[in-house]
This record gives structure tokens, C-alpha cells and sequence, in this order.
């Protein structure tokens, strides 16, 4: 009875065994076609991809280069504005003249002349 319950546990050792090793080589199977399927895609997508590329290659071999330059003259007009007093007094209008001319007054000459009585007292 010893030998057979012995027999009995190498039996069932074996086939559980066998069944790790079976179950093994199916999900190495399985991994196997989905990497055969996966490769077998990307192979179908760059064929495709290529033929596309190849397509715009010729497209592009065709086209010829052509430019145009447009040069049109950028014409300005400049208005110098002559200042006139409305409500500003005469050094303010010499200053906003002189600036439109585009020199500095001297500040040391006076705008206007002195009136003659301006140093009588009364």
C-alpha cells in the first residue's frame, strides 16, 4: 500500500507537472501570435507609410522652384507742423518750432525784443 499511495504521489506530481509545463508553452504560444500579429502590423503600416512617402517624393522631384520678388518703394510723407499760438505763450510756440526744425534754440536769446520802456520805473 506504501508503494502504490508512493506511485499514486509521483502520478499526481507528474501530471501536475506536465500541466505547469503544458499551461507554460500555451501562454508562450499566445505571446508568440500577438507578437507575430503586432509585427506583421507595423510591417503593413511602414509599407504603406513608404509607398506615401515614395508617392510625394516623385510629387515634389516635379515641382520646380520659382520665387518672385515684389519691390514696391515705401514712399513717406512727412508733415512738419508749424505750431501756432492758440493757447500757449511765444517761448513755448519758439521751442515747439524749433524742435519741428529739428535744431535747439539758444536758450540765452530772447524770443522777442524787449519792449523800451521795460527798464523805466515808475
Amino acid at each position: 500500500m506504501n508503494l502504490r499511495l508512493a506511485a499514486y504521489a509521483i502520478t499526481a506530481a507528474a501530471l501536475v507537472g506536465g500541466g505547469w509545463f503544458a499551461r507554460g508553452w500555451l501562454e508562450d504560444a499566445e505571446r508568440l501570435t500577438a507578437l507575430q500579429a503586432a509585427n506583421a502590423a507595423i510591417d503593413a503600416a511602414m509599407a504603406r507609410e513608404s509607398r506615401i512617402a515614395q508617392g510625394v517624393e516623385q510629387r515634389l522631384a516635379k515641382l520646380q522652384a520659382s520665387e518672385r520678388v515684389i519691390d514696391r518703394g515705401i514712399i513717406r510723407e512727412i508733415e512738419k507742423p508749424v505750431y501756432r499760438r492758440v493757447c500757449l505763450e511765444h517761448d513755448a510756440i519758439r521751442l515747439l518750432n524749433a524742435a519741428a526744425q529739428g535744431r535747439a534754440p539758444d536758450p540765452a536769446e530772447p524770443a522777442d525784443t524787449l519792449p523800451r520802456d521795460a527798464a523805466a520805473t515808475e
